[in-house]
């Protein structure tokens, strides 16, 4: 394949005007942080992102290099097909969800990330178990759409794969540590109309080849893309669509966009536009996929054997643009699929360092920090997990699998965690490190193909592959996010019981998650303050005091205010005081 010196140029110029807008928006929001709270303004955006880039980067941060290349392999791999492709109807429907119950309860609480609710409810402890599979998540997710920018770039212009993945995330990594969540969310606008503007610009190009037959004619045979869904699969496909569904919603990427809106009320609508962006920026890729199943590869420069019995199906949609397109367009397709991933990439960077910054560094080590001390942290961060994603993209060869178990880990682990902190009352520590071991525990003794990891427990329906790996048709991931759910709840109740009715001394209470449910570790590391948060005539013999830095780690100020005239809290106050008498 010739080296194509104009898609290299294309590509500079390209990454370079990515990299101005990142660093222009962290110019034009250097002072930005409300009371001059830096950390605020670098994670959350200064909680003043308006709904046209909101919208954007919240698109945008879906819609990846592997949501573009995915929905597009799906659509064309024979046996699949648009039937398959569940990642667009799955991530926009957890988008709406997100948006109807999870959006206005975290936003309206004031909260900085994902993990801060858990840790105002459960201690440090449960907040860095949590942590590990949230950042697994984010990490092996900007590997695998690294590694997959990589692919492309040398499938198209014939560059060597490594300086592509090298330079593509440097120039992510060097933005993102600049200007924090406004940097990435300018640089989102415009990749996000790359993308659009790119994709369409080739479908029609790509679609009007000759060596291509009309999709519509394509899809009336019996092996079509559209596909089908045999009725031995059903379970199986519902339980990949609910871990989409469900497994989408718990992502620090998506509640960084969340919690840096102005308002609750602009936080749901944010999602509902999300939902429909994804949509529509899945039709170019649907697309692509059904070219890609209608084109006689014979006829074009490809040749045979297809993209399917060279292993090559999930790089289908560069393939698509090489090959059935002009050159120039093909490049215009490229600086899309790079925006996609980009976009998708610096995002996961920033929430893994926001998590490590605020919930591991700040508020379990270091509540005394200082504003430029937490800011230095989530550089360093910024580049060492920057540094970590590229290495396991130029290293690891089964970074989709590792990926894959991440996201497995993500729906099983933190989502009925995310559930219980914030609609069931009275969980605690003890039910929640139950309810993560038993569904780790579950999932891993289910097996996973991608890891050639063969299962313990053989639900009704396995059988046996070409490798002689076992895959289960049960529902098994589903099974083990609700027994960790139902766990959680069953535990802490009676965890709660056995010490409040007496059946257990409180000093055996020894993560103070009901004897002394507000113990000062809670009160001074992790307790964001409303007053139907604590209620002080429910508190245990022990007195909490609050420390000279607990200012520092309270993210809704305005609750300071609300606090001495709340009538509630001072009926509460007032029986504490006759109760103590």
């Amino acid at each position: 394949m010739p080296f194509h010196v104009e898609g290299l140029v294309a590509i500079i110029v390209f990454y370079l005007a990515i990299l101005f807008v990142g660093i222009w928006a962290a110019w034009k929001t250097k002072n930005s942080g409300s009371d001059g709270d830096r950390r605020e303004a670098i994670i959350v955006g200064g909680r003043d992102i308006g709904l046209l880039v909101g919208g954007f980067t919240m698109t945008a941060t879906w819609v990846g290099g592997g949501y573009i290349n995915g929905t597009a392999e799906a659509v064309y791999v024979p046996g699949y097909g648009l039937a398959w492709a569940q990642a667009p109807i799955g991530y926009s429907l957890s988008l709406v969800l997100g948006g109807l119950f999870f959006a206005k309860p975290m936003r309206s609480k004031g909260y900085v990330t994902m993990l801060d609710p858990f840790q105002q409810l459960y201690g440090k402890r449960m907040g860095g178990l949590l942590f590990i599979p949230a950042l697994m998540g984010e990490m092996f997710w900007a590997a695998a759409i690294f590694s997959a920018l990589g692919a492309t770039i040398s499938v198209i212009i014939d560059i060597d794969v490594n300086i592509s993945v090298i330079v593509s995330a440097l120039i992510a990594i060097m933005y993102t540590l600049v200007g924090g969540l406004y940097s990435v969310a300018y640089t989102d606008v415009v990749q996000l109309f790359c993308i659009f503007l790119g994709l369409w610009i080739s479908v029609p190009f790509a679609m009007s080849h000759p060596a291509v037959k009309n999709i519509g004619f394509t899809a009336a045979q019996k092996e079509s893309w559209l596909g089908s869904i045999e009725s031995l699969d059903v379970y199986s496909w519902l339980d990949n669509f609910f871990l989409l569904m469900l497994g989408g919603i718990p992502w620090q990427a998506y509640f960084q966009r969340v919690l840096s809106s102005s308002s609750a009320t602009y936080a749901q609508v944010l999602s509902f536009l999300a939902a429909f962006g994804c949509l529509v920026m899945a039709l170019p890729a649907i697309l692509i996929g059904a070219i890609g199943a209608s084109t006689d590869w014979n006829k074009t420069m490809y040749g045979l054997p297809d993209p399917t019995e060279r292993q090559e199906a999930d790089m289908i949609l560069p393939i698509v643009l090489q090959y059935l397109c002009p050159v120039y367009i093909s490049f215009f397709g490229l600086g899309a699929v790079s925006a996609a991933v980009m976009s998708s990439a610096d995002s996961s960077i920033l929430s893994a360092s926001s998590m490590f910054a605020r919930n591991i560094y700040q508020l379990s080590f270091r509540q005394n920090a200082s504003d430029r001390e937490i800011i230095w942290v989530m550089r360093i961060t910024i580049f060492v997990f920057g540094a970590s994603a590229t290495a396991m993209a130029l290293l690891a060869k089964s970074v989709y699998g590792l990926w894959y178990l991440s996201s497995d880990l993500v729906y099983i682990i933190i989502f009925p965690q995310l559930l219980c902190v914030l609609f069931i009352k009275g969980t605690n520590t003890y039910g929640a490190i139950a309810g993560y071991l038993f569904g780790l525990l579950l999932r891993i003794t289910g097996g996973e193909p991608y890891l050639y990891l063969q299962p313990l427990i053989f639900y009704p329906g396995y059988y046996a592959d070409k490798n002689h790996i076992y895959i289960q048709r049960f529902p098994f991931k589903t099974l083990a996010m609700l027994t960790s759910f139902f766990t959680n709840i069953a535990v802490s109740y009676l965890a709660k019981y056995l010490f409040e009715s007496g059946s257990l001394p409180p000093k055996l209470d020894f993560l103070d998650a009901v004897v002394a449910r507000y113990s000062q570790e809670n009160m001074d590391k992790a307790t964001l303050v409303k007053s139907d948060n604590i209620i002080l005539n429910e508190l245990a013999p022990v007195n909490p005091r609050h420390s000279l830095t607990l200012n520092s780690t309270f993210t809704n100020k305005e609750a300071f205010s609300d606090i001495d005239s709340s009538p509630e809290l001072s009926n509460a106050e007032d029986n504490l005081v006759t109760n103590t008498k």
